[in-house]
């Protein structure tokens, strides 16, 4: 149970993190402080959920994009986010690549990086 809270946190802190920096890098990317919390929970279960039914589609109907799988639920993820009223606003086809490329990458090293940190200290007070 503290692993999975552990993971959620991180999960939702990098997401907040990933949005915040694609606002204050990206002109055309808005993200409205009243709906900053929904457009961070909405990507990060989209985000949840995406990924394992994206990389299960990839494996059966299309190898060769496995592993593009992070960047195409990061770029789906976005897009559902996008469609919650009062949240965040990308305009512009390079302003999109763009998002999900900056979110994709911090995500990815948050998700990766950070549970070495914080779960190695929970193994370790465990043991």
């Amino acid at each position: 149970m503290v692993r999975f809270l552990i993971r959620t946190a991180i999960s939702l802190g990098t997401s907040a993190v990933a949005l915040l920096v694609c606002f204050w890098v990206l002109p055309d990317f808005g993200l409205s402080l009243g709906g900053f919390l929904t457009a961070v929970i909405v990507f990060t279960i989209a985000q949840a959920i995406l990924s394992p039914v994206i990389t299960s589609l990839a494996r059966k109907h299309a190898n060769a994009i496995l592993g593009g799988v992070g960047l195409i639920s990061t770029f789906v993820a976005l897009l559902i986010a996008s469609l919650f009223p009062g949240g965040l606003h990308i305009t512009g086809i390079g302003t999109w690549v763009l998002a999900t490329l900056i979110v994709w990458v911090i995500t990815a090293l948050g998700t990766w990086l950070l549970p070495l940190i914080f779960l190695k200290k929970t193994v370790t007070q465990r043991g």
